[in-house]
Order: structure tokens, then C-alpha cells, then sequence
């Protein structure tokens, strides 16, 4: 069998998954999902191992291959999978699962009679349900309070529609519009990409196919161990803290213990706190796509990414764990633990490959829901993103300014103009801060302001931000960097600062500012050129007062 007949079907593997995300940006209806991309998707095998994935959020690198392989667990040999099903799941405690708002669609692909591949994809939907709009709370303390619960359950039998199953979601959601068409645009982008696999499958035969994603497999494992050994061995252990759990409550610490050979690398999570009352816990799945993240940043960037690329990898935690939570906790700000975790190997193994990972970066999703009433449309409106920051520098360049954290991936900011169309907001700074920090031979990418300001009648705001206690780090005698929070300033100018917030009422006229922050410094910076510093100081990314004493400049 011909070796380039292999990778031409390798690369069509890759090339369906990137249509399979044009299909679902193209066609979904909330703006988390067609301007943020919140999404990803995929293709495994009949298995469950990942043979390719589309470009999306780096926190669900463990979430498609692993709700496949937690579907054929529940259809087995006694209950199969038929052609036509369609399966929808967000069991937090399973499959890949992070919270409730994170959709998966799966789709198994028949060829004559046999299922020889799934496409799913992998969605965040602006409305679930729950207590609070958006569907994220951080006083929740069990997940009945967070939304509607799909435990993998077919919404497709046989191509037959579960009309029951729509009336459901229409029924308990404040945005069904939009909702039901997020799962319907999840449908088309694993239907297109079944279409393809079937297309390549009946182009160069059964046999051939299996044979290419197998050498693809095995590729990618031979790739990731010959980049761990460039990591030096040995046993590396670190801490760190989740700082509250919406009840004012914490710290409470996460331990990790890695251990890297020239074949294996291993993070060892036992010892955390146990799962705590609120939302900031994380399951073990949710844990192992954030260790999956991390380890691909180290290993094979640049490689598309396929499940023999992780083989190499193994997570360890006891249950019930505050980054292995068991059910009924609550999870729905499970990101914020995420991104600490992942937080947390980076800085333990930044020393040991400066040259793979930069000094601490915003350690923050910041994610932030306003809801009200649109003043011109007078329809319901809930506006959900992530927020950009700054990035830790490295040891060749400066942080990068106004990106969003490790866990996002090719996640963007939802433009200006969208913000002010659909909902009932209006942008009164957008730019970047200098609240200090990140100075260093390389400074620390800057943090950013965005101020909302209601224009509706009334509003509500629910947003966490982890990191206003905790500075981000810095390296090799770099400074660290800033802090990340939320401000509430009411008309009258009174303030008032969180860290953790729910559904906060907000008049007409009010401004949530959003504060991201600046990421750590590299270096000493007495090794600053005094060009670079006047630069700074002339984009205005430190004062004039910081320069002269933290550089000895001006």
C-alpha cells in the first residue's frame, strides 16, 4: 500500500474535521458560538479514538474522544447504535464532560451495516436552563440548579426526529430560538462530516481507511515521544489555589505531581481539596482535557491533533476531588478550576523548557453574562463570552497583549458591533490597562479594560474571575503581573469590586467594568534596553513613574 495514498487520506480526515467547524460557525445562532468560537469537532474512530479535530477551544481535547467512547459504553451490544441516531450528551461526570452548557453531538457513520467512524462536535449554548440566565451561577451547589441534563440520550432515532425532546428544551430554556438552533447546527456539522468519511471510505475502500488511521495513530504517539525526550526526567511537584467558591469560602489548594521519562508523563493530582460547595469544581474528564492541553503545547503544536498523540499521558486523582468532583456538585463555573490546573503544571514545568512556556498569563477565562430586555427589540437577551488579557513573557520576547486565556484556543472576542446590536449594552472603553506589574528584561503583555454600560432598563450580571487575589507569575526574576476582577459603578459613582458574582442587578446607566490581567515578566529588568523601555512608556503600556522605578529610565 502506498505510503502518499496513507496521508492523502490522513489529510482528508483533517480536512473534513476543518469543514465540519466552517459548517457549525456558518450555521449557529448564538454569537458564543459563530463569533466566539466556543466550540470544537471532530472525528474518531468506531472506538472512540480521536482521528482528527477542527480548530476550537483547547478545553475539549479529552471531550470528543472520550463522549464516544462514553456513548458505546451505554449503546453496547445489547442496546446498539442504529443508522440514523443521533445521540446529545453534557453529563458533566462523564464522557469528556465539563458542564452542562457544553453540548456534544455524536453521530455514528454506517458503511454498509457497519459503524466505521463518529463525527461530533462539542458547543457551548448561551441557554440551558437553570437558575440563573445563562445558565452559569457561582452560588449554585448542585448541578440540578444549572440547567437541563442530557445523559446521552438520542434526539435521532433512525433519522426520525425526537420531537418530544425538542418540545423539552423549548420548554425550559429562555432563549429557544437560538438554543435549538445551536443543536440543529451541531447536527449539520457531524452530518457534513459523515458525508465526507463515507466519500473517502467508498474512494479508496474499507480496508485502506482503516489501515491509514491506524499509521495515524501510531504516528502521532511516535511524534509525542520523541518530544518528551527533550524534557528532562524526573519527578516535579507544585500548588496552587482555587481562591473562593461564591460562598467567600477558601482558599483550597490543588496539588500536582508530574512525572516525565522518555516515554510517559504523568500528572498526579491526589492530595487536592475535596469538592467544595459552589461551582468551582471540576470533574476528572474536564481535568484530563486540561492536562491534554498543556501536554500538547509541550509535545506537538504544530501536529493536527489525533488521539495517539496522548497515549503517552496519564492522569491521576482520587474521586470527589475539587478537580475530580462527583456527582451532584455543581460545575458550571468548572473553567476557572480548569485554567488554574493547567495553570499549575505550566508553571511547574516552565523552568525546566523556558524555551515551550512563557511566565504566568491571566489564569482566567473571565467569563461574563449580562441579561435584560433589549430596549429597541423589548425581547430577552443574554450576552456570554470570554475576555481577552495579557500573556506572560518569554525568554525571547514580550507577553502577548489582549489574548484569551490557555483554555479558549482559537476562541475570539465578540466584536464591538455585535455587542451593541443585540444587546442592550453599550461599549464605553475598550483598551488596554497599566495597573502595573509584568515588568521584567521582557514585560508581561498588558491586561485590558472593557466597560459595559446598560442602556436597558434594568440588567443582571453574573461573571467569574479568579486571579483578584493571585498575581500572575513571573520568571527568572521577572516581576509578576496583575490582577483580574469585575466592577460594579453605579450612577452615583460608588464601587464596589468581586471576584465572584450572580446575577447582580444593575440599573439603567450602570458600567460593569471588566479588569483582565497583565501576565508575569521574564527576566531582570535592569536587562531592559533603555529603547525598549521609552517605547513602553510612549505606547503608554507602563507610566513614565514605572519606568524610572522599575528600569532606572527617564
Amino acid at each position: 500500500m502506498e505510503k502518499f495514498t496513507l496521508e492523502i487520506i490522513q489529510d482528508a480526515l483533517v480536512a473534513a474535521g476543518d469543514e465540519m467547524f466552517k459548517t457549525l460557525e456558518r450555521t449557529s445562532m448564538s454569537p458564543i458560538i459563530y463569533e466566539s468560537l466556543d466550540y470544537a469537532v471532530g472525528i474518531t474512530d468506531s472506538k472512540g479514538e480521536l482521528l482528527a479535530q477542527g480548530n476550537g477551544v483547547t478545553a475539549f481535547l479529552a471531550a470528543l474522544d472520550s463522549v464516544v467512547k462514553a456513548t458505546l459504553e451505554k449503546f453496547n451490544k445489547k442496546n446498539p447504535l442504529k443508522e440514523g441516531d443521533i445521540i446529545i450528551a453534557n453529563t458533566p461526570y462523564a464522557g469528556g464532560g465539563t458542564h452542562l452548557s457544553d453540548v456534544s453531538v455524536i453521530y455514528p457513520v454506517f458503511y454498509k451495516n457497519e459503524v466505521v467512524a463518529f463525527t461530533v462536535n462539542k458547543a457551548h449554548w448561551t441557554e440551558l436552563g437553570g437558575t440563573f440566565p445563562g445558565s452559569v451561577s457561582t452560588v449554585a451547589t448542585e448541578i440540578y440548579q444549572e440547567g437541563l441534563h442530557f445523559p446521552f440520550i438520542k434526539v435521532k432515532s433512525e433519522g426520525i426526529l425526537n420531537d418530544s425532546i425538542i418540545d423539552v428544551i423549548k420548554g425550559n430554556v429562555r432563549l429557544p430560538e437560538s438554543t435549538l438552533g445551536d443543536l440543529f447546527a451541531g447536527i449539520a456539522a457531524a452530518e457534513v462530516g459523515a458525508k465526507r468519511v463515507i466519500s473517502i471510505i467508498e474512494k479508496y475502500g474499507l480496508a485502506t481507511y482503516k489501515k491509514a488511521k491506524n499509521d495515524f495513530l501510531d504516528y502521532g504517539e511516535r511524534m509525542c515521544i520523541e518530544a518528551l525526550k527533550e524534557i528532562p526526567n524526573g519527578i516535579y511537584k507544585g500548588k496552587t489555589t482555587i481562591e473562593d467558591n461564591g460562598f467567600g469560602e477558601g482558599p483550597f489548594p490543588i496539588k500536582a505531581k508530574i512525572t516525565v521519562t522518555d516515554t510517559e508523563f504523568i500528572a498526579d493530582f491526589n492530595g487536592s481539596h475535596p469538592q467544595v460547595k459552589g461551582a468551582t469544581n471540576l470533574s476528572f474528564s474536564g481535568l484530563v482535557t486540561g492536562c491534554r492541553s498543556l501536554f500538547k503545547a509541550i509535545t506537538t503544536p504544530q501536529m493536527d491533533a489525533n488521539g495517539g498523540s496522548f497515549r503517552p499521558m496519564k492522569v491521576l486523582c482520587e474521586p470527589g476531588t475539587i478537580v475530580s468532583a462527583e456527582a451532584p456538585s455543581a460545575v458550571s463555573v468548572y473553567y476557572e478550576v480548569l485554567v488554574t490546573s493547567i495553570d499549575l503544571v505550566w508553571k511547574i514545568l516552565a523552568p525546566l523548557i523556558p524555551d515551550k512556556l512563557p511566565a504566568g498569563h491571566m489564569r482566567s477565562i473571565c467569563a461574563t453574562f449580562i441579561s435584560g430586555i433589549h430596549p429597541d427589540t423589548k425581547q430577552f437577551y443574554i450576552q456570554a463570552e470570554p475576555l481577552a488579557g495579557g500573556w506572560g513573557a518569554s525568554a525571547k520576547h514580550d507577553g502577548n497583549r489582549g489574548q484569551l486565556s490557555c483554555g479558549s484556543g482559537e476562541s475570539y472576542n465578540i466584536p464591538i458591533e455585535i455587542r451593541e446590536m443585540r444587546y442592550g449594552i453599550q461599549v464605553e472603553q475598550y483598551t488596554f490597562h497599566n495597573e502595573g506589574g509584568g515588568y521584567g528584561e521582557f514585560q508581561g503583555g498588558n491586561g485590558q479594560y472593557i466597560d459595559y454600560k446598560i442602556v436597558s432598563e434594568g440588567a443582571y450580571v453574573t461573571a467569574a474571575f479568579l486571579g483578584e487575589k493571585t498575581k500572575t507569575w513571573g520568571m527568572n526574576g521577572g516581576h509578576d503581573g496583575s490582577y483580574n476582577y469585575f466592577m460594579i459603578i453605579k450612577k452615583d459613582g460608588t464601587k464596589q469590586r468581586y471576584s465572584l458574582g450572580t446575577n447582580i442587578f444593575l440599573e439603567k446607566g450602570d458600567v460593569v467594568r471588566c479588569v483582565t490581567a497583565t501576565g508575569g515578566g521574564y527576566g531582570n529588568p535592569s536587562n531592559r534596553s533603555e529603547e525598549h523601555v521609552l517605547l513602553d512608556v510612549k505606547n503608554e503600556y507602563i507610566t513614565k513613574e514605572e519606568a524610572k522605578e522599575f528600569y532606572n529610565v527617564g
